[in-house]
């Protein structure tokens, strides 16, 4: 019965853990790195057709976003997730596939103009997309789930996106029982549209916990967003400018329009009563039909109790939803004052870029970050304060109003993770933190032991624990790379190849123990296409 840190150790970004109990191999999360990466990550332990399962915490990126590569590996489980991430899941796996194919065409196309570029591949298709989410099953918060035999699992809403979860696992093996549960993402108490975070039974052996905001403190009193919010609209419209809002087309889109509804519902923008705001993603436009169709199992009372009135909470006269790139190319043609949010939420790829070009010099406009930006990423660099940038190999001055709203968060602060973790008490065997910033995982660890007498560690991918015994087998230490950006997408056509292989040499494993007859019809159908190709 082990445990296993891949990803998201001593960095936010591309979670990913691995459980060996039972004679089943189980990863929690599987999700792609953004901005920085800091250290080196330890390789699964297992190719990817022997892994059994994938617990799925929540849909974004970072938890979910390699999914698709283990399909095109030869994985061929079940992705075990809420029906609410499940939905999502379906949309933004695709998303993420066609950015990594539309990455690399543009990459091609440009090394078809060098002399020294090699050509590049997707990191995944379209088709993988499809494929993993084919395996996904969805499930219900709080229903104990048997996985197989002395495997066991339950989602509990956290409350940091739609469908966000932990994760109880409970594993027997031998006669030994241990609880694990996984954080996920823990969410921010009192924030629109989602229920504050729920817990599941206090008792726990072992915790694997986030870490994000570990460092910090939300403020004590709430801040007034849609007063602060109607504010800096109000103050870029007298300017004559837009107000561009970078955000993630799950979760804070939806949070904005929650917001603007109130503003446009109350007449806080004087002078502009029929003022535009668009969103320009179409991941985001089917994500806003997705927390429709969830709102009886997500939605918080405020929320419910509009939509029991009628009222849609995040609709209102005035929005514009742009699909097609035409439609996104005209928004910026028309000069009239306008809010336009659009995707990615660190500005790292999609239509925000192109707005980006065409308002971070204009001194009028208003760029206002409503997320988390990563180390690494163009949206922290912005937030930083750096004078230019380069978009579509164009230098842009930066002169508009750089914002930020503060407070607005997703996740839970300090005091919020420290009371998720004080629900299982200091009984707890261990506490893992992890997915927050360097420094902020061994600080948060050590605050744990301070504060609440709990055995904390933050540990280094590869770190390798003993569920039954409590010892580690293994305690990695930190291989750091040099900060360059860890690409999204990108892979040449000969790490493919790699791939195949491994999902071949995982293909040959499974078959251990078959009949005679069929492993020597494989063996020579191997050794074939050994022969054509042994140059």
């Amino acid at each position: 019965m082990k445990l296993m840190f891949i990803g998201a150790a001593h960095e936010v970004t591309g979670s990913c853990h691995y459980l060996n109990a039972c004679g089943k191999h189980i990863l929690v999360d599987y999700g792609m790195e953004q901005g920085v990466n800091l250290y080196e990550n330890a390789a699964l332990p297992v190719e990817a057709p022997l892994i059994d399962y994938v617990l799925l915490t929540h849909a974004h990126v970072d938890h979910s976003g390699m999914l698709p590569l283990l399909y095109a590996k030869g994985f061929r489980g079940r992705v075990y997730t809420t029906k609410a991430s499940a939905d999502l899941c379906d949309i933004m796996l695709r998303d993420c596939a066609h950015i990594q194919m539309q990455e690399a065409e543009w990459h091609n196309r440009k090394a078809k103009r060098s002399a020294t570029m090699a050509l590049s591949e997707p990191l995944y298709t379209l088709e993988d997309a499809d494929g993993i989410i084919k395996r996904l099953v969805p499930c219900e918060y709080n229903s104990e789930i048997e996985l197989c035999e002395g495997i066991k699992i339950r989602f509990t809403d956290v409350g940091h996106l739609l469908g966000s979860a932990s994760i109880e696992v409970w594993l027997t093996e031998e006669g030994v029982t241990r609880k694990l549960v996984f954080s996920g993402d823990i969410g921010n108490k009192s924030q629109p549209l989602l229920r504050d975070p729920q817990y599941g039974q206090p008792e726990a052996d072992y915790l694997i916990m986030e870490s994000t905001y570990g460092d910090r403190v939300h403020s004590t009193t709430r801040p007034d967003y849609v007063k602060e919010l109607a504010e800096i609209i109000q103050s870029t419209f007298n300017r004559g400018g837009n107000v561009v809002i970078p955000s993630f087309a799950v979760g804070r889109t939806q949070e904005m329009l929650y917001f603007i509804r109130q503003i446009k519902q109350d007449n806080m923008i004087q002078g502009f009563p029929d003022f535009e705001v668009y969103v320009d993603s179409p991941l985001a436009v089917e994500a806003t039909s997705i927390f429709h169709k969830n709102e009886m199992e997500c939605f918080d009372e405020d929320a419910m109790a509009l939509v029991k009135k009628g009222i849609n909470p995040i609709s209102f006269p005035g929005l514009k939803l742009s699909i097609t790139s035409d439609e996104s190319k005209a928004i910026n043609m028309d000069m009239s004052p306008k809010v336009i949010l659009s995707a990615s939420g660190m500005c790292e790829a999609g239509r925000i870029r192109h707005h980006l070009k065409h308002n971070l010099w204009r001194p009028e406009c208003t760029i206002l970050f409503v997320g988390y930006q990563a180390v690494g990423t163009l949206g922290r660099a912005i937030i930083d304060g750096t004078n230019e940038v380069k978009l579509f190999g164009e230098t842009i001055e930066i002169r508009a109003d750089i914002r930020t709203l503060a407070g607005i968060s997703g996740h839970a602060d300090m005091e919020g993770l420290k009371e998720w973790a004080s629900h299982y008490g200091p009984a707890t065997k261990k506490v893992f933190v992890v997915h927050g910033e360097d420094e902020v995982t061994d600080s948060f660890a050590k605050l744990l032991g301070d504060e609440l007498d709990m055995d904390a560690y933050a540990p280094y991918s590869g770190t390798r624990f003993d569920l039954i015994n409590g010892t580690f087998d293994y305690e990695a230490t930190p291989v750091r790379l040099k900060l360059t950006k860890k690409k999204s997408g990108g892979s040449d056509v000969f790490s493919r190849l790699m791939g195949a292989g491994q999902r071949l040499i995982g293909i040959i494993k499974k078959n251990e123990g078959g009949a005679n007859k069929d492993l020597a019809k494989f063996a020579d159908q191997i050794n074939s296409l050994c022969d054509k190709w042994d140059r």
